[in-house]
């Protein structure tokens, strides 16, 4: 005898589904402003010949939810009826209890009326059994199908159906909100009339051109730093009050992955070995981290540190920077810094305010971490390596290297003060020396502080590109956007 039965589970398709009733999604579901995720899923769902499911993985709290409502309430608006659409979360508890081809066919036999078109959403799919495996079949045997799931930790939608999805579905992985989002979210002033230009691209203009660029980017400058301190998840964001809008961060980012997720999903037993690590990491967001020192510090086995930073990682709670070469490859035992997935969660932990502001080295840190989000997010599509460097002998460093397939490389140095120095001696110039880079960024503070470093680097090579960082960051996020989203 089944746990639940087919009228129960119809009951619940009906309560996640009442355009099935009303003809549209509630707006409140749907929200104004859409993740540039929206426009890269939309484009993959409308194309009659992607045969393929689609896997949107993300942080909690990131927005994958709202996605998916938009994107039924576009494809209601392009025709396709509303009985066609099914969403289902895997979170709710008679769900659990229930597989997930019994649920297709409980929607076919009752609400779809036998259709053959039909287009699934599976939120939380992390929680279905066996998903990758009826995934496979689903694809296989209905081409017709449109199929998108979602899920909060990576590591189920890519380790557990790697091998059986191979051709099967395509991975995208949504980020906390850039710059450029937060501005479109919260409905802030912004640049009219940017074009096309990337921010990579600034320093082939000439200056006038580039400072009229900046000069348009001066309206976003004052909204900065409480990006920076709450922005990087839309609800949070939307909140007045910073102090409830980082609980609810504590709450139903941090302490649901720590101790729901991770035990639900990977069968951390420990979780106070985890919270130990991840505080760790927290306090030295940012620093290159060596496994055997933490484990020594913590009490705890190199293995066990090595396992939870890759459970961290794979629960979009972290990135892990890798150090690169001179020769452009991996080192062979790498010492990684580890960057928090969005600076707003140290500071929601931390219980950082305002006074964070006041602090240069605080801010150094929380801009590093923006900067390493926003050029991952990015290039990520291309398949970058995304890493630092640092020489063996002098330990100059370069923050960020964005080694391309091509063999081209991108690379950024934060120097968030106010009077930023930036010489010969500095490690980015003699990367850029040695390497093929195509970009040499100095991410500043101030709008000042803007343009090219002259006479610095070898003939022929780059010359480093002074940047401000909200500047950079929202144009970084605006070039995404042309991207995307095309003619739309």
């Amino acid at each position: 005898m089944a746990f639940v039965e087919d009228t129960q589970v119809l009951q619940v398709l009906r309560g996640f589904n009442p355009w099935w009733t009303t003809g549209k999604v509630p707006d409140d579901l749907t929200r104004r402003v859409k993740r540039l995720a929206f426009y890269e899923i939309w484009e993959l769902l409308r194309e009659a010949s992607f045969r393929r499911a689609t896997l949107l993985s993300g942080a909690r709290r990131v927005g994958k939810t709202t996605i998916v409502y938009q994107l039924a309430q576009r494809l209601i608006d392009e025709g396709t009826p509303p009985s066609q659409i099914l969403y289902v979360s895997f979170d709710h508890p008679i769900l659990k209890l229930t597989s997930l081809d019994r649920i297709i066919d409980v929607f076919r036999n009752n609400i779809a009326g036998g259709q053959d078109k039909l287009c699934l959403f599976f939120d939380e799919i992390h929680y279905a059994a066996d998903w990758n495996h009826y995934f496979k079949l689903l694809v296989d045997t209905h081409p017709s199908y449109r199929i998108l799931a979602t899920g909060s930790a990576s590591s189920v939608l890519e380790t557990e159906g790697a091998e059986s999805g191979v051709g099967r579905w395509t991975d995208i992985k949504i980020p906390t909100l850039s710059f450029y989002e937060y501005c479109e979210l919260l409905d802030l002033p912004r640049p009219k009339q940017l074009g096309d230009i990337k921010p990579t691209q600034l320093s082939s203009l000439p200056l006038p051109q580039a400072q009229h660029i900046l000069s348009q980017c001066l309206i976003l400058e004052p909204h900065f730093h409480r990006y920076l301190l709450i922005g990087g998840f839309p609800e949070m964001a939307l909140m007045q009050d910073v102090s409830r809008g980082q609980r609810l961060l504590r709450e139903d980012v941090v302490d649901k992955v720590l101790k729901r997720d991770m035990t639900a999903l990977y069968g951390v037993r420990n979780v106070l070995e985890l919270e130990r690590l991840f505080i760790y990491l927290i306090l030295h967001s940012g620093e290159i981290i060596v496994q055997d020192t933490v484990a020594k510090e913590s009490g705890v086995s190199r293995q066990t540190v090595a396992n939870n930073l890759k459970y961290l990682e794979m629960a979009n709670l972290i990135y892990r920077s890798d150090p690169i070469d001179i020769s452009g490859k991996k080192a062979l035992k790498p010492k990684p810094k580890i960057y928090l997935t969005d600076a707003a969660i140290r500071n929601a932990v931390l219980l950082k305010g305002e006074e964070l502001f006041t602090d240069p080295v605080e801010m150094g840190m929380v801009v590093e971490t923006a900067v390493f989000k926003h050029l991952y997010s990015f290039y990520y599509k291309q398949k970058p390596q995304v890493g630092y460097w640092r020489a063996p002998k002098s330990d100059k460093e370069v923050d960020v290297v964005v080694a391309l397939p091509n063999r081209k490389e991108i690379i950024a140095e934060v120097k968030y003060r106010e009077t930023p120095q930036f010489t010969s001696a500095d490690g980015s110039v003699e990367f850029v020396n040695q390497r093929d880079v195509i970009s040499s960024l100095v991410i500043t503070k101030k709008a000042e502080s803007f343009g090219p470093l002259r006479g610095l680097t070898n003939e022929g090579k780059p010359d480093p590109f002074q940047f401000p960082a909200f500047a950079f960051l929202y144009l970084l996020g605006h070039a995404e956007r042309i991207g995307i989203v095309g003619q739309e």
